[in-house]
């Protein structure tokens, strides 16, 4: 299997991405199903794959633990090490195609006030939940390379 046959098998189509990349093989190695592991977990347990309902959370804890996925996957390279390039490969993408748009985009509004506005933070929950949907199909991509079972969908979404 080639990388781009994984990023179209969980629907992560449209990211910028050199093609010697994209043809490459996909061989993970036992750190990078490690490293899947470590950042599924933090993923899965998150606002990143997780409803918000509109009664319920704040505009900010959501931005900021959306954010926090930096450091987390910082760390995960880190402790993972060059034994998990396959992993780092994915994560690289997801973080600098999906997630830091969004956050560049909300750190600013929010600095300057946006959640303020009822309609600013009906607009981030709109574009949260559009993240989400990309961040679950990560977070199905990560449980694959973990070689764990997907509980993604676990439970059932009241929204």
């Amino acid at each position: 299997m080639k990388i781009k046959d994984l990023f179209e098998k969980w629907n992560l189509t449209g990211l910028k991405i050199k093609t010697p990349i994209l043809d490459m093989d996909w061989k993970p190695s036992d750190p990078d199903k490690e490293a899947a592991w470590d950042l599924y977990v933090e993923l899965l347990t998150r606002i990143t794959t997780q409803p918000l309902p509109d009664e319920d959370g704040i505009e900010q804890t959501a931005l900021d633990s959306i954010y926090a996925l930096f450091a987390l996957t910082r760390q995960t390279l880190k402790t993972h090490g060059r034994q998990s390039i396959a992993f780092a490969r994915i994560a690289v993408i997801i973080l600098n195609q999906v997630v830091r748009p969004f956050t560049a985009k909300w750190h600013r509004r929010s600095q300057n006030g946006a959640f303020a506005s009822p309609g600013q933070c009906a607009l981030f929950r709109h574009e949260l939940h559009d993240l989400q949907i990309k961040l679950r199909n990560y977070t199905r991509l990560l449980a694959d390379l973990a070689d764990v079972e997907d509980l993604t969908e676990i439970e059932v979404e009241n929204i």
